[in-house]
């Protein structure tokens, strides 16, 4: 399996009606009608917050398309107990969006490099405090506990509200604010310290 074929037909008789749990626990097993199911359903989100976060819609294709490769070719990983395929498809893709703009920092450094040598002195300036802030973020996110994690992914990847939060995961509203307050709180004090070791 190298690719997700987009528009990839019907989907098979029964997956479409599959809840996301069957759909995830098809896909753990390998069944790549599940692949495309997931693909269909939620291919489009992917691909929006890539083309939000990167500004680049042909680069967020690009992410879109090793989302979904990556997933299927590390679907051993996926575990259902700590979190939905949809949510565990969102962290990917924000993993892959922080490769895309780790690719885009290497690719400024080979470019200073070029500029130095031929003796260049006028570059666009690249966006700097932005990469690092979210490679910064991408790290201290996969550091948080669980449920703190979980709740901060569906803010941040699916652009969803505390109330739309709290009936996703059925977990009460004044505790869905609570990690949400807690997490933030942990990831403003990482990116403020890791400010001041970069002055």
């Amino acid at each position: 399996m190298t690719a997700v074929r987009e528009g990839a037909g019907a989907p098979a008789a029964g997956v479409a009606a599959a809840t996301e749990e069957e759909l995830g626990e098809g896909f753990a097993r390998g069944d790549e009608a599940c692949l495309n199911e997931a693909y269909r359903r939620w291919g489009a989100l992917v691909h929006g917050v890539a083309a939000r976060r990167l500004a680049d819609p042909e680069e967020a294709k690009d992410v879109t398309q090793q989302v979904f490769v990556g997933a299927w070719n590390n679907r051993g990983s996926f575990d259902s107990r700590r979190g939905s395929l949809r949510t565990w498809l969102m962290g990917i893709t924000h993993k892959k969006v922080a490769d895309a703009f780790d690719r885009r920092s290497r690719h400024l450094r080979d470019v200073d490099a070029a500029t130095a040598a031929a003796d260049i002195s006028v570059r666009p300036a690249p966006a700097t405090e932005t990469l690092l802030d979210h490679m910064v973020l991408t790290r201290e996110m996969e550091g948080l506990p669980d449920r703190q994690q979980l709740v901060l992914q569906l803010a941040f990847y699916e652009d969803l509200s505390q109330t739309q939060i709290a009936e996703r995961t059925g977990m009460p509203l004044g505790t869905v604010k609570s990690h949400t307050r807690r997490g933030l709180m942990r990831l403003k004090k990482r990116l403020e310290a890791d400010r001041e070791a970069h002055r």
